[in-house]
């Protein structure tokens, strides 16, 4: 019975003794993250009118915000009665392991700190990782994260970009459009480009210079492929896509141009 009066004083003692501290912490800890996320706002909006680039605001606003977090929890480590020297040992033992275990992250934040000292693509780029397409919405730490025409949300690592091949499409201001047509032999090529051309005038978003280029691509067992590449904004590239089929199109109908089917060798003739 002694020994249980005896534990039960000491659990009594250590709490009346830690309550405070504990409660201290952790008071500090929720005024400091509310704290945090003000200066968030403040240093963007300080970023802003210093006219810092978007590519830069969010990655800097990112690691002060990650730095001060990191000083708050020593604080309140501190406040519990922890050595920080002794914390700081702890801290470093296990960061090595850690990092050991993180090097892909590790890597992904060098990688990001490349991407913004190198440029090879800023916020609101169009660009393409292997088979990630998308505009360029952030730059962060870890991450880029892109918006794709289908409004998806794609997160690539940072190190997979600076590993890999980047095609910016937004780097000269202009993309060109790769679409196709197929024509049967007997039609004339000259009259087809002379149509496909004129279609291409009544699109909006196609660009007048550089002017589009028209040519034979290849030859099929029952047609003649064309190349139509015009030029349009990076911004309006699917718009722009589906509206120059969508004229070409109307100009065969309105021309009466036959077009070769994808089943067997049977010719069909729009609008005819």
């Amino acid at each position: 019975m002694d020994k249980i009066t005896y534990y039960a004083e000491l659990v009594r003692d250590n709490a009346i003794a830690y309550a405070p501290r504990v409660l201290g912490a952790i008071l500090l800890l929720w005024i400091g993250f509310k704290l945090l996320k003000k200066v968030d706002k403040v240093l963007n909006n300080s970023l802003t009118k210093m006219k810092v680039s978007d590519t830069m605001r969010p990655f800097i606003t990112s690691l002060v915000s990650t730095t001060l977090k990191i000083v708050l929890l020593l604080v309140a480590v501190s406040i519990l009665g922890v050595e920080l020297s002794g914390l700081v040992t702890i801290v470093a033992a296990m960061g090595f392991a850690i990092g050991l275990s993180l090097q892909g992250s590790l890597g992904n934040f060098a990688s990001g700190i490349l991407i913004l000292f190198l440029k090879p693509y800023k916020v609101h780029d169009w660009i393409q990782v292997d088979e990630s397409f998308g505009k360029v919405e952030e730059i962060g730490i870890f991450n880029t994260i892109l918006v794709t025409p289908g409004n998806k949300t794609l997160i690539v690592p940072n190190a997979k970009i600076t590993d890999g091949v980047v095609t910016n499409f937004s780097e000269k201001g202009l993309v060109r459009l790769e679409l196709n047509a197929h024509i049967p032999y007997e039609e004339s090529f000259p009259r087809v480009q002379q149509l496909i051309q004129e279609a291409l005038k009544q699109t909006p978003l196609v660009l007048d210079e550089p002017a589009p280029e028209i040519g034979i691509e290849n030859f099929d067992t029952h047609n003649v492929i064309l190349a139509i590449r015009p030029y349009v904004h990076p911004d309006n590239y699917w718009d722009a896509t589906f509206e120059s089929h969508k004229t070409i199109k109307q100009v065969f109908h309105q021309n009466n141009i036959q077009v070769a089917y994808s089943e067997g060798v049977e010719l069909g003739r729009i609008g005819g």
